[in-house]
This record gives structure tokens, C-alpha cells and sequence, in this order.
């Protein structure tokens, strides 16, 4: 199965929602980077981490797909 096969594939339910968290993730670092205040170095870093995480869970969940025939 090619990647462009796998990210069209029906993906199932539970990584739909890791999909989900993953991209609250990524918003919510992104509203935090993005602030007009200013923040702490630490939660300006957290933020970061936010983002990375948030984006390899969205990219692991996408991949993911039923088995055929179940």
C-alpha cells in the first residue's frame, strides 16, 4: 500500500480522535506562541513541544487504517 493509498484509506475511529487531540495541540501551542503578552521562556518552550508532539500524533493517526475485511 502506497502513502497516498494509506492517507486515503478509512481511518478508524480511535485515531480519529487522536487526530483531534493532536491538532488541539497544535492550536493551542500556537495561540500561546502567538500571545500579544509576554510569557514566561518556559511556556513559550512547552509551546514548542506542544506543537511537535501535537503534529506527530495528527501524522500517526492519519496513517493509520483498518485492516480489510474486519
Amino acid at each position: 500500500m502506497s502513502v497516498i493509498q494509506r492517507l486515503q484509506a478509512p481511518t478508524p475511529r480511535f485515531f480519529k480522535v487522536l487526530r483531534t487531540i493532536g491538532l488541539s495541540l497544535v492550536a493551542a501551542s500556537g495561540a500561546l506562541v502567538a500571545s500579544p503578552i509576554a510569557l514566561p521562556a518556559a511556556i513559550v518552550s512547552l509551546a514548542g513541544y506542544l506543537a511537535v508532539a501535537g503534529s506527530v500524533v495528527t501524522a500517526v493517526s492519519q496513517t493509520a487504517v483498518e485492516k480489510e475485511g474486519e
